[in-house]
């Protein structure tokens, strides 16, 4: 799994401004059965994205369709993990009880 942390590299009027395509483009991920949870940062200097297990070459793919990243908005700083426990909610997306 990964938790990708976005941080915002352009002023927040252009963030904004952005943030329409921005949106369409994470819910097409939602639909598409990629991302776990998504939101903003608190202070809002940037975002969180926490994604499902996947390549990492694959999520760097992804993340660069990211309309924020073509118009340069954000950085991201990508943390990939394995979960070892997790809450109930949660136990079919965790790889160590999956490989049980």
């Amino acid at each position: 799994m990964f938790i990708v942390l976005l941080k915002y590299v352009a002023p927040l009027e252009q963030i904004d401004y952005a943030l329409p395509d921005h949106r369409a483009w994470v819910e097409k991920q939602y639909e598409r059965g990629l991302f776990l949870a998504s939101g903003r940062q608190v202070p809002r200097t940037g975002g969180v994205i926490i994604t499902r297990p996947m390549p990492r070459g694959r999520l760097e793919a992804l993340l660069a369709t990211d309309p924020w990243a073509e118009q340069k908005l954000v950085k991201y700083e990508i943390c990939e993990f394995e979960a070892t426990r997790t809450a109930p909610e949660l136990a079919k997306l965790n790889e160590a009880v999956l490989q049980r």
